[in-house]
């Protein structure tokens, strides 16, 4: 089995000195989004005492030069810690802070979709969007194989692994458990995990969150995940289709509801929202993955529980269109839909903000409005 080097230190020899007392001083690990838009990165810090509240943290800084956010010339970058969370690594008192990213002028970076997405969900405070994100990903080995899988051919075909229960049919749920478990430690609102249909593919749901919680809390639980599977010496993959021929991709699909939704009666706000979205299908595919619906290109196909990506498509328990209205949600009258659309390696932040815009601010077309001028007027500048 391939497995990292790391992952074969011994243990018992690192638990000696993680025991040693560390007095009043706490470790804070500070957790941002590189410019890859995809992956995560951190550093930690010691500070004299506990932070109570996140104005406790402290801004700070790195070489962003060596993410692929700044050229070396000009390379500090400024962290600005923006959620806390507990450190299930090395446990209370430390924590967990995950971080916005601003270059060396104050502007953000890039790749911070943070502070444009916090901006919209502030428009919409009084409809109260809820959240729920279903995070897929495929466990490999080190050498990019699927974990479990035989090291020269294949498993056998897709049937008994989703929801498995085996050592036939899942591959990796220690790795699973101990991210769950990790996830309710840290304060993640994380919800359920099950085995995905493609052996060594596994998903976990985070959520209901509310506005920017969503993707805080998200980003989060995949640092987590990267960190637990670092100590198993073996990798966690968002890629959307990580093996080609007749597997099953991985997405992230999204779960949506309003105040409006929620109650009785809802199922017309669900329809027209809907609606809304089918008009505007092209923007969405674009926002969905890191690179403008080009990952996506490989996952939605119109096979293997997938809408096509150039047809937009809703229906009742329906996993092959690009919407899902649940059976429960459609009996009831009132609740909420998926959004099947959105790939495993997408930028929550952009999920959560584009079926806003959609949905709420009721935008149209491509191209997304600027709200300056607005939110100035309503914070009274």
């Amino acid at each position: 089995m391939s497995v990292s080097h790391s992952s074969k230190l011994n243990k018992v020899v690192r638990d000696q000195y993680m025991k040693l007392p560390q007095g009043d001083k706490v470790l804070v690990t500070y957790v941002w989004i590189d410019g890859s838009g995809e992956g995560v990165r951190c550093k930690t810090r010691t500070l004299n005492q506990e932070p109570k509240c996140i104005e406790d943290v402290p801004e700070w800084n790195f070489d962003g030069s060596s993410t692929d956010q700044a050229e070396g010339s000009n390379s500090d970058m400024f962290l600005i810690p923006i959620s806390m969370f507990r450190d299930p690594f090395c446990l209370d008192p430390n924590k967990l802070v995950l971080c916005e990213v601003l270059k060396y002028n104050r502007k953000h970076a890039e790749t911070n979709l943070r502070h444009t997405c916090k901006k919209i969900m502030s428009m919409v405070e009084d409809s109260h969007p809820w959240f729920g994100m279903e995070q897929e990903y495929t466990l490999l080995g080190i050498n990019g194989h699927p974990y479990g899988w035989p090291e020269n051919g294949f498993p056998g075909p897709q049937g008994p692994y989703y929801c498995g229960v085996g050592a036939d049919k899942v591959y990796g749920r220690d790795i699973v458990e101990s991210h769950y478990k990790a996830c309710l430690y840290a304060g993640v609102k994380i919800c359920g995990t099950n085995a995905e249909v493609m052996p060594s593919q596994w998903e976990f749901q985070v959520g209901p969150c509310e506005g920017i919680e969503m993707g805080d809390h998200l980003w989060m639980a995949r640092f987590i995940l990267h960190r637990v599977c670092e100590d198993f010496g073996v990798v966690a993959t968002l890629d959307p289709k990580p093996m080609t021929g007749n597997w099953n991709g991985a997405g992230c699909h999204t779960n949506y509801s309003t105040e409006e939704m929620r109650h009785e009666g809802g199922l017309k706000f669900i329809e027209a929202a809907i609606e809304k979205l089918g008009k505007r299908h092209d923007y969405h595919i674009c926002v969905y993955d890191p690179r403008g619906g080009q990952d996506n290109s490989r996952r939605l196909t119109g096979h293997h529980e997938t809408s096509n990506i150039f047809e937009f498509s809703a229906g009742v328990a329906n996993r092959g269109a690009s919407i899902r209205i649940p059976r429960q949600v459609g009996q009831d009258g009132f609740g909420y839909f998926e959004d099947r659309r959105p790939a495993a390696n997408c930028d929550p932040y952009a999920v959560t903000e584009a079926i806003v815009r959609t949905t709420l601010l009721n935008e149209t077309g491509v191209e997304t409005k600027d709200y300056a001028e607005q939110l100035k007027l309503e914070r009274g500048d």
